[in-house]
């Protein structure tokens, strides 16, 4: 059977995995920089590779023009799938995460500033080293969860609150203006590395890698002012009592 551009269906389906595969790579790269070390990327790649088929096998059900952000639903889709089997952010280390936001809140009480990380250390009794594995392990705690907007299951994976459906999603109150001011003024009042980390990462979307060029420290290093970052603005967040202390 041939299309309207003359091209027999199954060359055209060709086409189009040759011409995404390089997106399922980006997409792929880019969440690893939400996820901690175990995950594996070839196994996002691999599992983005069955999205991209199932997208191409879908083809003539989406319009052509709306094929790519088709096909980013499809791999993400399929790469969510696998991290859910992975079960990709243990509870220990939410816990972890929870302790070094208290210690970050007490901290900027009592100093009236933004705490170093040789001083959280110290307020938390750790060696800085072992302070900044914590750090790395939490490679992928996100600035909000679903449960921070009220009570949830526990035992309830975040990835099976991702797929939940729309009435359960808390878009009112992260599209609220006073969220986002309190957001804002957060990453504002944050030393200066980490504002800078952080407009890389959420406004130019470098990922990981590239800001460690940039920065020119190892990737593992970004990793560690990343998490801090995100503790120091939970830490603001549940300050204003846009987070819920479970």
């Amino acid at each position: 059977m041939y299309t309207a551009t003359g091209k027999s269906a199954k060359s055209e389906k060709n086409e189009l995995l040759e011409q995404y595969m390089p997106m399922v790579k980006r997409l792929a790269h880019h969440m690893m920089g939400r996820l901690p070390p175990s995950v594996e990327e070839d196994d996002l790649v691999q599992a983005g590779m069955i999205g991209l088929l199932d997208a191409v096998s879908r083809y003539d059900e989406a319009q052509s023009a709306q094929f790519e952000a088709y096909a980013i639903q499809r791999i993400r889709g399929s790469m969510i799938d696998e991290l859910r089997q992975l079960d990709w952010m243990p509870r220990s280390t939410r816990q972890s995460m929870r302790k070094i936001e208290q210690a970050i809140n007490a901290l900027q009480h009592r100093l009236g500033r933004q705490p170093s990380e040789t001083e959280i250390a110290e307020h938390m009794k750790l060696p800085l080293a072992e302070y900044q594995a914590m750090l790395g392990d939490a490679r992928g705690h996100q600035l909000l969860y679903f449960e921070d907007f009220g009570d949830t299951d526990e035992d309830e994976s975040f990835l099976d609150k991702q797929a939940a459906g729309e009435d359960s999603m808390p878009l009112p109150q992260l599209l609220d203006a006073n969220l986002r001011a309190c957001i804002i003024a957060g990453i504002e009042n944050l030393p200066e590395r980490e504002q800078l980390l952080m407009s890389l990462y959420y406004e130019q979307e470098l990922n990981l890698r590239e800001i460690s060029e940039v920065f020119g420290v190892s990737e593992s290093r970004i990793c560690q002012l990343h998490g801090q970052a995100i503790a120091r603005l939970r830490a603001r967040l549940k300050e204003d009592a846009w987070i819920v202390e479970a």
